[in-house]
């Protein structure tokens, strides 16, 4: 699996391998985690009735992006992978391989794709490219959904 580096808080759904400790100010290292999504629920989904039910949304919009069958890659980040103890929703960033056609997704997978849709309904913040428009690079679209993120946080 690729690894990807940047100062950030991030994992990325893939292996199976047990989340990285927070640091002392409560967030991951920098860089990508890669963890399968049974560890990283088991790790974060701990502490308080929120963040179970966080996990409860993440693992839907993993279960249902992964049943489109053109996931390259899948990063969460975010205040659930932080040790913030009320995470208000999941940020998610979807990866998604060149032949993937929107236009064949379909019910509720649909709304994964529409950013107001999935948060509303999800409680999830996703961003999704094609794997040929993450330009320049597949690590500055990811951190660029997450600076979108951060902005859209701060003005509300």
């Amino acid at each position: 699996m690729k690894r990807l580096e940047w100062q950030a808080m991030s994992a990325e759904i893939a292996g199976s391998r047990a989340v990285t400790p927070f640091t002392e100010t409560g967030d991951l290292p920098a860089g990508v985690h890669a963890v399968s999504i049974r560890e990283l629920v088991a790790q974060l989904a701990v502490g308080t009735p929120q963040r179970k039910a966080v996990a409860t949304r993440l693992e839907r919009v993993q279960e249902l992006a992964t049943a489109t069958g053109a996931v390259d890659r899948f990063f969460v980040f975010g205040s659930f992978v932080t040790a913030k103890p009320e995470p208000n929703d999941v940020d998610v960033f979807l990866l998604m391989n060149d032949s993937f056609d929107l236009g064949t997704v379909t019910g509720e997978a649909r709304l994964l794709f529409d950013h107001a849709a999935a948060q509303a309904y999800f409680g999830a913040s996703v961003f999704w490219l094609r794997r040929l428009s993450a330009f320049p690079s597949e690590q500055e679209a990811v951190a660029g959904s997450r600076a979108k993120e951060r902005d859209a946080a701060s003005s509300n």
